[in-house]
């Protein structure tokens, strides 16, 4: 296959390829996209292309981003996009070599993620049940959050959830996650309960869209909008909302914090890590590892505070 005449086109065949090929999610593609028009843009303003970028090109285009003020996740997160793009490249015969394959990149900062108290998820779940303008709005509300804390479910996974993974009190729920995975998460009595009576209530306002020549809605969560479903960026400021009228730091709480935080109190009572590595539909264990380090630092953190002999005499 001949190489593309732009840059613009190399992008778009490469993210039809990684979506084919690798089933890369949709926000994964946007974000490859996103990192790969920033470094065309760089290049075309030095009239240069993919087809011409030499290593010292990519390196240098790698010291801008690090003297604009880039957090390290993110030129790592460029690095990796423009390696893969390469090396795409080079296997397609677009170039004779790869000019990424041997630049190493910042790595990614290991931080440990911000995750919440019993007592903190407690809170939001209470803030949920009295937060709308209706009864349907507060009961969509709790079975949002209840989901979320009883399943570790991504943000994305939930929101577009299809509502025929709900039908019949499911005890357990079918997830479609990364790379189009299917895993099966367990719902606690409270979750199979909020879940029961959202969708009383959603039915019945689906009825009446239908009775007005509407199309009934797939999913569970359902909108206007032109995604057909509730986004992402709306929930994000539901949460903070019920933050602030649960008296939990904002700062504290995001969706996926509460992804967390399922995995960090499961873990501390004694589940089995590879258990909460199938809930969580990490393809890695390394990843799910991380959790042992939030837990061994709140128990660091609980010895220091509360033990007699750390404490000054």
């Amino acid at each position: 296959m001949a190489a593309p005449r732009d840059n613009l086109q190399w992008i778009s065949t490469f993210l039809d390829a990684q979506a084919a090929e690798t089933g890369a999610s949709h926000n994964t593609l946007l974000a490859y996209g996103r990192d790969l028009k920033d470094l065309t843009a760089w290049l075309e303003h030095r009239m240069l292309s993919f087809l011409s970028a030499s290593q010292d090109n990519i390196e240098a285009y790698l010291i801008s981003c690090d003297s604009q003020g880039l957090s390290r996740a993110t030129r790592a997160r460029r690095l990796s996009a423009i390696k893969q793009i390469f090396r795409f490249a080079f296997e397609e015969g677009w170039r004779e070599d790869n000019p990424a394959i041997q630049i190493r990149g910042p790595g990614r900062e290991k931080r440990l993620p911000m995750t919440l108290e019993v007592i903190e998820v407690d809170r939001l779940l209470d803030a949920a049940r009295e937060t709308g303008r209706s009864e349907a709005d507060r009961l969509r509300n709790t079975c949002l959050m209840e989901l979320l804390y009883a399943t570790g479910m991504r943000v994305t996974e939930l929101v577009s959830l299809p509502v025929t993974a709900a039908r019949g009190d499911p005890r357990m729920l079918l997830i479609l996650g990364k790379g189009g995975k299917e895993r099966m998460v367990p719902l606690s009595p409270p979750a199979r309960e909020a879940l029961a009576q959202w969708l009383l209530v959603r039915d019945e306002a689906e009825a009446g869209r239908e009775a007005k020549g509407a199309s009934a809605s797939r999913f569970l969560f359902p909108s206007r909008g032109k995604s057909g479903h509730l986004t992402r960026h709306r929930f994000y400021l539901l949460i903070k909302e019920l933050a602030v009228t649960g008296g939990v730091s904002p700062d504290k709480v995001t969706p996926h914090t509460l992804r967390h935080a399922f995995a960090t109190h499961l873990l501390a009572n004694g589940a089995d890590l590879r258990a909460i590595q199938a809930l969580l539909g990490h393809a890695d264990i390394a990843t799910t590892e991380i959790y042992t380090h939030v837990l061994d630092t709140r128990l660091q953190e609980l010895v220091l505070q509360h033990h007699p002999l750390a404490k000054d005499s």
